[in-house]
């Protein structure tokens, strides 16, 4: 898996690429992927621009808005952030009894985009979605903040709450029960991959004539095909 490490920038954004306006469109300059349309596989490029993200964006360079439906096939989405990606694909954390986590197991589906508008990008993933190991959960459970992990236990995610008090009140339960030791993870808390048969890579151009790129295949575990598609 990539080890994925996000510095806090916002002390840094002197040094940011240069942006320019023309004639109502953006173009960008001082970027260093060079000629993207050249890449023949998706990961090592998305790689690359994630790399470039972490060093011009300000603020989670991680953050992807995550697409999922429901049981009646109305979409939902909100942000959260990468953990790990590599060959197998993209994953993500979360309590499996919220809204989001009910869903991708009602289907076993996802979408994701990143947008880094510092760098003029994006990047669109489709595809089904697997349950990471236990082992993968819980090496990286033992990586977040103490009370993060206490979060874990203290939230019914997504479900109605009846005052602030009655988290503040589960934190500190939790708080207690675990004052000593390790905090194990909880079996609801887990990660998603999703294994992309589909990446687009959206790159900004003048008068929006922008560059898309999309790497598909028919499964997760196929060979990609590389398409140019219009802006």
């Amino acid at each position: 898996m990539q080890a994925l490490t996000f510095i806090d920038r916002r002390a840094e954004t002197a040094s940011a690429p240069h942006v320019t306006a023309l004639d109502g469109n953006m173009s960008e300059t001082g970027l260093t992927t060079g000629d993207f349309t050249q890449e023949n596989e998706p990961f090592s490029l998305f790689g690359t621009w994630l790399k470039e993200a972490q060093d011009a964006e300000i603020n989670d360079p991680n953050a992807l808005a995550l697409a999922t439906v429901d049981a009646d096939g109305l979409p939902d989405v909100r942000m959260v952030l990468l953990k790990d990606f590599d060959q197998r694909g993209f994953v993500f954390y979360t309590n499996f009894e919220s809204q989001k986590g009910q869903e991708i197991l009602g289907s076993m589906k996802a979408a994701m985009c990143f947008h880094w508008k510092t760098l003029r990008r994006q990047v669109r993933v489709r595809g089904p979605v697997e349950i990471v190991s236990n082992e993968e959960a819980d090496e990286y459970y033992k990586t977040r903040a103490r009370g993060s992990r206490i979060g874990a236990w203290a939230s019914k995610q997504s479900r109605p709450l009846e005052s602030r008090f009655a988290l503040e009140k589960a934190v500190a339960e939790y708080t207690l029960k675990y004052a000593i030791g390790e905090i194990p993870r909880p079996d609801h808390w887990s990660g998603f991959r999703i294994k992309p048969t589909s990446i687009e890579f959206w790159k900004d151009g003048a008068f929006r004539l922008h560059d898309r790129i999309e790497f598909r295949r028919d499964e997760a575990e196929g060979d990609w095909n590389k398409v140019r598609m219009y802006p």
